[in-house]
């Protein structure tokens, strides 16, 4: 029974703030990551402790690395990213596989089930058995915070790196968690020279890989008396294997059945396993994504019940898994179907006038993963791959290699400012060093907007606030060889537009910027000092030309003929468009569309149109 004290000290927390609790709680001194939904805010929190140095990094691969050398170190470090960054970071993770540790070292991904914000639903628990790394994965706020301390002391016990898998729901969902006392690692920190351990020469490999086979049995071993994986008796005709989120569904739809909840999800605990199938009349596996329990357990020679039943894609839920186990319409609490909402940038996003632009060429656009991501969408429909982060250059250099001179003019690559420091500079010097003519569009809009605006190394501050060096982008791509370099305001279209078909047509390689901040930073958000634009109806003779933007502050008026009349309007004329003066922004986009002269500034500047 909890102490009224701890009652006191409970807290409201997401799985990621609860994540982040749990670095502080076990002693973590660095932790890194990249921006990436769903784990953003892991990072984002455990910079407010005190203690403990927090960074974004240029990238996923960086994040892993700063932390394993913290944890070469000897002090325990994290580092936190979304599933598809784990393949970024892959490689440092698989050889620190073989070198192990000193200080503990936590490494979070975050799964996206559904694909909420992202271009696939991958399921990270392949990566602990191909890595040969122990992972554990909680099914809710609480056991988030207390799995991190946990994952800790695993890590420093068994001298390997340890994953911690989460998924959207997990992250972000809000629950009660009991904070604790911060812990301390029993690792001495300093420097500690050990070059057979950490570094992976043939000949050091090939005994840490030796070690590494050593260790994956005494955590098999480990597994079977983990309290984590634990046995809850219930009714013995159905028993359920599940974990993280899938438990909560299970013990919601079916909590007489009897249960075996895995805490830690590779490797898995073989003898417990049996001992439970042997208990129960009917075994099922519930997971979300890949059937990666179920073969295991079926590998162990129990018959067990899992995909062939359950989705093997996008999130499940309580009604899915009922319907799944036992047929029908699953319960009466349908989930309520709601009309969908488009995504769309923002009013004055200025992306949207460098897609504008764009979508006149008529090239072939390999896009990137950003906000821009959008311009794909109608009515820019602006973009025609998008791959993963960086690919955008590469893309376009390999259709201008496989078509020779026949691209040019007709493929041009964009990629953001945050976006091409991760991954797209070796993409660039590609292009220069294999002799190409891409141009590549980096949307500078001075920050990482799609997961919050999270400052990088481009914007001059830190995740802390703190004033840093600024990369001068255009002196970047000028170092790595490139000639042609410009910079233009998106806002003004045309002459973006104009530079965009100079370039695109140049026989060498060639960068423009587009820049312009974001409209929902801080200091753009003062409405006040902005001029609004409007309408005038009169004006408008409804050729749609503006709405070609796809800016939400346009809005189209529809009219009968007899409205049309009314108002004065040509008959012929459906409708007319106006500006709603709330979302517009003043970013004048529209003006320069316009062929007739009906938008302009409001207020006093009226009449001077």
């Amino acid at each position: 029974m909890k102490s009224k004290t701890d009652i006191e000290k409970r807290v409201f927390l997401s799985g990621n703030e609860a994540i982040a609790l749990g670095a502080y709680e076990s002693g973590v001194r660095v932790a890194s990551a990249y921006p990436g939904t769903p784990s953003t805010e892991i990072i984002e929190n455990i910079s407010k402790y005190k203690g403990v140095y927090a960074e974004w990094s240029p990238n996923e691969k960086v994040a892993v690395e700063v932390a394993l050398g913290a944890s070469f170190a000897g002090v325990r470090a994290m580092a936190s990213m979304k599933h598809v960054g784990l393949n970024i970071a892959a490689d440092p993770l698989f050889t620190a596989a073989y070198t192990g540790v000193r200080g503990g070292l936590v490494i979070v991904t975050a799964d996206d089930p559904e694909m909420h914000s992202s271009q696939n639903e991958q399921d990270n628990r392949n990566y602990a058995f191909a890595a040969k790394v122990p992972m554990l994965e909680p099914s809710d706020p609480a056991e988030a915070k207390e799995f991190v301390k946990i994952a800790f002391r695993i890590s420093e016990d068994f001298d390997t790196p340890v994953l911690l898998r989460t998924t959207t729901r997990v992250s972000h969902v809000k629950g009660i968690v009991l904070p604790g006392k911060r812990e301390s690692s029993k690792v001495k920190a300093g420097i500690e020279k050990i070059p057979e351990k950490f570094v992976m020469l043939p000949a050091n490999a090939r005994k840490r890989r030796r070690e590494l086979g050593i260790r994956m049995e005494r955590l098999r071993s480990f597994a079977d008396t983990f309290p984590e994986n634990r046995i809850e008796q219930g009714d013995k005709k159905r028993g359920f294997i599940t974990s993280g989120v899938s438990y909560l569904y299970v013990k919601e739809v079916f909590p007489q059945a009897s249960v075996l909840k895995l805490g830690m999800v590779y490797p898995l605990p073989e003898k417990l396993i049996k001992d439970f199938a042997d208990a129960v009349e009917e075994v099922y596996v519930v997971e979300e994504l890949d059937p990666f329990i179920e073969l295991r357990v079926k590998a162990f020679g129990i018959k067990c019940k899992g995909k062939e039943l359950i989705p093997s894609s996008g999130e499940l839920n309580s009604n899915i898994l009922r319907k799944a186990i036992e047929g029908g319409e699953g319960s009466r609490f349908e989930p309520v179907e709601i009309p969908q909402r488009p995504p769309n940038l923002c009013p004055g996003c200025p992306h949207r006038g460098v897609f504008y632009a764009i979508s006149r060429l008529g090239a072939f656009v390999a896009g990137d993963i950003g906000c821009y991501t959008l311009a794909a969408l109608k009515p820019l429909s602006a973009m025609d791959s998008c791959v993963c982060m960086g690919a955008g250059i590469g893309n376009a250099l390999g259709m201008e290699k496989a078509l020779g001179k026949e691209a040019l003019g007709k493929t041009i690559a964009v990629i953001g400012d945050s976006t091409f420091i991760h991954s797209g500079i070796t993409g660039l010097i590609d292009i220069v060093y294999n002799r190409g003519f891409t141009t590549v569009v980096i949307l500078d809009n001075r920050t990482t907007a799609m997961t919050g605006h999270q400052p990088h190394p481009a914007t001059g501050t830190t995740i802390t606030g703190d004033y840093s060096a600024v990369i001068d982008i255009e002196a970047l791509c000028r170092a790595v060889g490139v000639k042609h370099v410009h910079t233009v305001d998106p806002n003004d279209i045309e002459a973006t537009y104009k530079l965009l078909k100079t370039e695109i047509g140049r026989p060498e390689p060639s960068v423009v910027i587009t820049r312009h901040p974001c409209v929902l930073l801080p200091e753009m958000r003062k409405r006040k000092e902005k001029p609004l634009y409007l309408i005038i109806p009169e004006r408008c003779t409804g050729c749609r030309s503006c709405l070609k933007l796809g800016c939400p502050a346009i809005e189209w008026v529809p009219l009968s003929e007899q409205e049309a009349k009314k108002l004065g309007f040509k008959e012929k004329q459906k409708g007319y468009a106006r500006i709603n003066a709330v979302l517009c922004d003043g970013c004048g986009q529209c003006v320069s569309v316009c062929k007739f002269n009906s938008i302009v500034l409001s207020g006093e500047e009226r009449g001077k149109r």
